[in-house]
């Protein structure tokens, strides 16, 4: 009886879930943003990439994204979906800025994925206890970290992946405290070369590579983000690292790092301190200038990203129990940058201020936020990818950036 109870139940909430899904259009009009919105996946549970990976082919035609059975391209332009892989344990690293390849891991080794063809080249294993995280810019380099073999015992110990925030709460704190040797290493994509560029105790993370500069790699010193100085950047002959962004304050907050597209800038979100003031903020890599652009508690975002053209930004909003605890934070905005002009002493070394109006482009008051949305602009600059779980299950979607003209006007 109870097996015979459990079945009529879960038959229940597939139904519900299928007729959600149903009921939610694949195009509208957002009626208190007035912003169009499409549905670029087709099928319930498909992704897009990480916030700061390129998804995009060169020609900016086509948006990788994984489905329930692997990976496909969307095609911007027609919505169509082309299959790529029918292997959902291959895990997309990025799609290369150069050749358009995909850059995928699976079974311990890192792989390319020619799109042309659909022709699968391995290229080398991965080390114990490694992943590999990002592609250079000219596809000649892969990079990534290990934990070193004196410290693989220890690192077996650790908690597994959490499910729950509070797991991951815990779980940064344990790995961050585990202090387990690393290594950061480049991989040569032709012939399989590792090389060491950096050793820490430090937990190495969140790397990627400039979008123009084939020997740039920025990452982070990763755990709870008032314990550690995270923003670092080396460059592949092993010159470096040398840190972004230093503390200025107790409880000072900087992380979730990305590239402007140029290569020249790294954003990042910036709280002085944490949970109280809000800016993002910009690395000027070449010259060393520094932009802060400041916005309010609702408009803090789990994540940020700017145009291709770096004149906009985008972020991805929050729920109360993030660490803005907005009352109203559930939207996907749009930012227009806004100097404050500068009526007093011209001193190089001061940041440049200013601060973001913002635009809500997306109510996301049914999405919850235990799903990232990851924002990222299209190459053309005219749309917003995210993805959402608004529906009852994650999709992938697309914002206009322009708004819909009010009918008679």
């Amino acid at each position: 009886m109870l097996v015979m109870k459990c079945s009529a139940a879960l038959a229940f909430l597939s139904a519900s879930l299928i007729a959600v899904a149903q009921q939610t259009p694949k195009e509208w009009v957002d009626a208190e943003t007035g912003h169009r919105i499409v549905q670029l996946s087709e099928e319930p549970g498909s992704g897009s990439l990480y916030f700061n990976l390129n998804g995009y082919t060169p020609d900016g035609k086509k948006l990788l994204i994984t489905t329930p059975h692997g990976m496909a391209f969307v095609d911007l332009g027609t919505r169509r979906i082309e299959p790529l892989s029918s292997d959902p344990h291959a895990h997309p690293i990025m799609v290369g800025h150069k050749t358009g390849r995909v850059y995928f891991v699976r079974d311990g080794a890192v792989w390319y994925l020619d799109p042309a063809t659909k022709k699968e080249t391995k290229i080398a294993e991965m080390p114990p206890h490694g992943s590999i995280a990002t592609v250079n810019a000219d596809e000649t380099l892969l990079a990534g970290t290990y934990v070193e073999p004196q410290g693989s015992e220890k690192a077996q110990q650790l908690s597994p992946p959490p499910r729950t925030r509070e797991g991951r709460g815990h779980m940064l704190e344990e790995r961050y405290n585990a202090h387990l040797p690393m290594a950061l290493f480049t991989l040569n994509i032709k012939t399989g070369e590792k090389k060491v560029l950096d050793r820490s105790t430090e937990w190495l993370n969140h790397l990627l590579f400039s979008p123009t500069d084939p020997s740039l790699l920025m990452f982070c010193h990763e755990g709870p983000w008032h314990k550690v100085d995270r923003i670092w950047l080396i460059h592949t002959d092993g010159n470096g690292p040398m840190l972004v962004h230093k503390r200025r304050m107790q409880m000072e907050i900087a992380g979730h790092e990305f590239w402007s597209q140029d290569g020249k800038t790294i954003w990042y979100d910036l709280q002085t301190p944490r949970g109280e003031d809000f800016w993002v903020a910009g690395y000027n890599v070449y010259d060393g200038h520094r932009t802060w652009w400041h916005l309010q508690r609702n408009e803090w975002s789990v994540h940020y990203n700017v145009s291709p053209d770096g004149t906009l930004f985008a972020g991805d909003g929050g729920d109360s129990k993030m660490v803005a605890h907005a009352p109203d934070g559930k939207w996907i905005y749009l930012f227009h940058p806004v100097p404050i002009p500068n009526m007093g002493v011209e001193e190089k070394d001061l940041i440049t201020p200013g601060v973001f109006q913002a635009e809500k482009l997306v109510n996301m008051s049914k999405h919850d936020y235990a799903l990232e949305p990851n924002v990222n602009f299209t190459p053309d600059g005219k749309w917003i990818v995210f993805r959402s779980n608004m529906s009852g299950q994650e999709q992938v979607y697309a914002v206009e950036v322009a708004r819909e003209p009010v009918h008679g006007k």
